[in-house]
C-alpha cells in the first residue's frame, strides 16, 4: 500500500477530505483528472477502494498549501500556455494534474499558476523561456501541465516551481516534489507535505497535487466561490470588462490606470488588470 506522507501511515487508514469528496464529483461531471482513472488514488479511498464518508468540518488535513522561497531561477512574464514540451523535447513525459480550492475546500476558477523548472539535465532557461509557463484554472478549479520530469542539480532533489494567485488575492510561492527520490533526504528544502501522487503510465508519468490557497470561502455554500464570473468587477470601473475578448496590444483602463493587453484573452471576473500581471501591462 502505497504510504501517505502527510500521515505516516498507510493511504487507506485517512478519511477522505471533504475537498477530495468535492474533486470526485467534479471529476464525475467532466473529464477525468487520470485518464482512465478518474482521481482518487490511494489517499483519497478506504482499503475497500470505496470514497469515506466526509469528514464533519474542513479541518482535515486541508489547510493551505506550504509556502517555499522562489529561488535563483524565476523569470517574471512567462508564456501562456499548458504544454512546456514539444514532440522533440527530450526526457521522461511528466503530465501534472489537480485542482485549486481555497480554506472553505471549494475550488477556485480563474487562479493564475506560473510554473517554471530544469530541464531533464538539470539546467534551467535563464536566456528565454524554456520549461516556463503559466495557465489559468478552468470554472471548475482545475488545471493540467504537461512537461518532463525535472533534472537534478547540484544540492536540490526534483522539484517543480510554481506561484499559485487566486484573483484578487496574494501570491503562493513554493515547489513540488516526487516521491521516492533518494535526495529527498538530503535536500534541505524538501518538505513531504508538497510530494505529489506520481505514477507511470507507459514510458511516461502521470502526477497529481492539489492546491490549498489561504482564500476565505464558506464551505457550506456552493454559491460561495471566491470569483463569480457573473458577478460585477470589484472596485471602480473603466473601459475593462468582464467577458470582453481581448488581444495582444488592445489598451483599456481600470480605475482610472491605462492598460496595455500582454496575451490574448477572454476576461474573467478576478482578472482585472491589476490582478494580472502577466496578462495587463500598466502605461
Amino acid at each position: 500500500m502505497t504510504p501517505d506522507p502527510t500521515s505516516g501511515g498507510p493511504a487507506g487508514d485517512r478519511p477522505i477530505s471533504r475537498k477530495n469528496l468535492l474533486k470526485a464529483a467534479l471529476a464525475a461531471t467532466t473529464v477525468p483528472l487520470l485518464a482512465g482513472g478518474g482521481v482518487a488514488l490511494a489517499r483519497d479511498t478506504g482499503s475497500s477502494g470505496v470514497p469515506l464518508a466526509p469528514t464533519p468540518d474542513c479541518d482535515d488535513g486541508d489547510g493551505p498549501t506550504h509556502d517555499q522561497m522562489e529561488g535563483p531561477y524565476f523569470k517574471p512574464n512567462s508564456p501562456l500556455r499548458t504544454s512546456l514540451v514539444t514532440a522533440s523535447t527530450p526526457g521522461v513525459r511528466l503530465t501534472v494534474s489537480g485542482y485549486v480550492f481555497g480554506r472553505g475546500c471549494r475550488p477556485i476558477p480563474g487562479v493564475l499558476l506560473d510554473f517554471w523548472q530544469a530541464d531533464a539535465n538539470g539546467a534551467y532557461d535563464m536566456s528565454g523561456y524554456a520549461f516556463r509557463g503559466h495557465q489559468f484554472t478552468d470554472q471548475s478549479g482545475a488545471f493540467t501541465l504537461t512537461t518532463v520530469v525535472a533534472g537534478l542539480y547540484p544540492g536540490r532533489t526534483r522539484h517543480i516551481h510554481v506561484k499559485a494567485q487566486a484573483p484578487g488575492s496574494g501570491i503562493l510561492t513554493t515547489q513540488l516534489y516526487f516521491p521516492g527520490e533518494p535526495r529527498n533526504n538530503t535536500d534541505t528544502l524538501y518538505d513531504p507535505a508538497l510530494l505529489m501522487n506520481v505514477r507511470s503510465v507507459g514510458a511516461g508519468k502521470e502526477g497529481t497535487f492539489d492546491f490549498v490557497l489561504d482564500v476565505a470561502q464558506d464551505p457550506t455554500d456552493p454559491t460561495d466561490p471566491p470569483t463569480d464570473p457573473t458577478d460585477p468587477p470589484p472596485g471602480p470601473g473603466g473601459t475593462w470588462a468582464a467577458g470582453a475578448a481581448y488581444n495582444a496590444g488592445d489598451r483599456v483602463t481600470y480605475g482610472g490606470v491605462a492598460y496595455r493587453c500582454l496575451q490574448a484573452h477572454t476576461a474573467l471576473t478576478g482578472w482585472e488588470p491589476p490582478n494580472v500581471p502577466a496578462l495587463w501591462e500598466r502605461g
